[in-house]
């Protein structure tokens, strides 16, 4: 009976989804003996980068912002010239959704679920990588206690090819720009609010295990000393990035300006309510400061476009922000507990936002409300869950209401809508289970032993990533006998913060 038990249990080698047999290819972790864990263990997330040629280096750009610029003209004019076409998919972790070539797309909802991938016909190939890490390459970026790793994605090699240690702190989040216009494209915040900017190819040329050619910007927690617990490029932004603290607050910043310039900002007079305050010193960074709520913003994810921010944390709130605009325009809340994670669809029609409540909840923006929900976990399950969405099949239950009151949700789940800590009633309250359409899952596979932290799409692959910083590879259907690296860019990818 043991025996069965363990067998019923065991983490297999594959699994089957409607396109296919996805088969572990290899797996990727830490050297256990190398790790320092006197200030405590994280919870593992992982990046999927890719380095390009390395480029003739351009003239260095004036990074100066003029005093009398809002932020929100400045990003109207990042933002205005990103345009494209974009299928439904779902990304988060490193704050901005990929397009993707695919013909039905996947989308990632938490961490440990997201929705079927069907994978792209484009042809695979696998880059040399030179020692000097002059040429293309794939890396897998991923942080256990105090160490930041780095694995050679296109080697089957189990260990990483660096390790950057810190000495007073936790790596706590990563993201990175691959359309980087110089060398620094790798963001990393920490546990003490510490946050960097680098050259992931720097790091990866220097034979030390401490950050080289870093800017540091909230150093020692100057400006905020709760943990940095999301960072983000802003999509076509030129260098502006973002970062999120467990105090509820969000800080604009440019990585080429001064970091450590007294950059101090006001008292936030109303801890209740959304609020924007720029600096008053065109040399101050960071260059804003957003209060979002009152708890820890676990996840921020752009639209692909740059134009919406998404925003989930401890409260249970989904909060979308017109990014340009500066303002929140809608969101809503969990059925239960914290959401830790969210991502985006690559056409700006959707959200996915993932948590305590064992639910993946859709958002439309179109309806300004959740139209589904993906069930089929069970707290710490450590599986992997893939849904098809497929939106026009979905019918949403019309329930009677009263007059005036919305035909989808009952008049139970309306009566509670706005919530007392926001204005205008801008944030929904969760609605009735009865009234949400529930997605089972196509394919359910326990992929690890310990619970998921991390999902990536890539366009050969799937990554999986647990708690503890085992990562492994699946290969797509029709790929088996592909080489190991394809430096295809992830289509989507979501950490989960908790």
């Amino acid at each position: 009976m043991a025996a069965s038990n363990a067998q019923s249990t065991a983490v297999k080698s594959y699994f089957k989804a409607p396109e296919g047999r996805y088969k572990l290819s290899y797996e990727k972790t830490h050297p256990a003996g190398l790790l320092h864990y006197s200030h405590g263990k994280v919870v593992t997330q992982v990046t999927l980068s890719q380095l390009k040629d390395k480029p003739v280096a351009p003239p260095p750009a004036s990074s100066s912002f003029s005093s009398t610029s809002s932020v929100r003209n400045a990003a109207a004019r990042l933002l205005g010239g990103v345009n494209g076409t974009r299928m439904l998919g779902f990304g988060g972790s490193n704050g901005t959704s990929k397009p993707s070539t695919a013909n039905k797309v996947p989308a990632s909802p938490a961490a440990a679920a997201a929705v079927t991938a069907h994978s792209p016909t484009a042809a695979s190939h696998s880059p040399s990588v030179v020692s000097s890490y002059d040429g293309e390459g794939t890396y897998i970026i991923f942080n256990v206690g105090d160490t930041l790793f780095i694995s050679d994605y296109n080697s089957r090699d189990k260990d990483p090819i660096k390790a950057i240690h810190f000495s007073s702190s936790n790596p706590i989040c990563h993201a990175f720009d691959s359309d980087a216009k110089d060398d620094h494209d790798l963001l990393i915040g920490l546990n003490s609010g510490d946050v960097y900017s680098v050259s992931l190819r720097q790091q990866l040329q220097d034979p030390g295990k401490k950050l080289v050619g870093a800017h540091h910007y909230n150093k020692d927690g100057s400006l905020n000393s709760s943990r940095c617990t999301a960072v983000a490029w802003v999509p076509g932004g030129d260098g502006f990035f973002l970062a999120a603290h467990a105090d509820g607050n969000l800080y604009f910043y440019h990585k080429n300006k001064d970091g450590t310039i007294d950059a101090s900002l006001p008292i936030i007079k109303d801890q209740t309510q959304f609020s924007v305050t720029h600096a008053k010193s065109s040399k101050s960074n960071p260059i804003a400061r957003w209060h979002v709520c009152q708890c820890p913003i676990n996840s921020i994810s752009f639209s692909a476009d740059g134009q919406f921010l998404a925003t989930v944390g401890r409260d249970g709130h989904l909060r979308i922000f017109d990014f340009a605009k500066e303002q929140l325009i809608c969101g809503g809340k969990s059925y239960y507990g914290a959401l830790l994670c969210c991502a985006w669809s690559p056409d700006g029609k959707y959200v996915l936002a993932g948590g305590e409540d064992d639910l993946v909840q859709v958002w439309s923006m179109e309806d300004r409300a959740v139209v589904a929900w993906g069930e089929g976990h069970n707290s710490w399950d450590t599986q992997l869950l893939l849904w098809d969405l497929v939106m026009d099949e979905i019918v949403v239950p019309v329930r009677r209401c009263a007059p005036g009151g919305s035909p989808t949700y009952s008049t139970s789940s309306q009566s509670s809508c706005v919530d007392n800590v926001t204005s205008a009633g801008l944030l929904q309250s969760a609605p009735s289970r009865r009234d949400v359409p529930k997605l089972s899952p196509v394919v359910a596979h326990r992929v690890h032993a310990e619970p998921l932290s991390g999902v990536i799409f890539a366009k050969d692959s799937i990554i999986t990533c647990s708690h503890e910083g085992h990562l492994k590879i699946w290969t797509r259907p029709c790929r088996t006998n592909s080489p190991a690296g394809n430096s295809d860019v992830p289509l989507e990818s979501l950490n989960n913060n908790e």
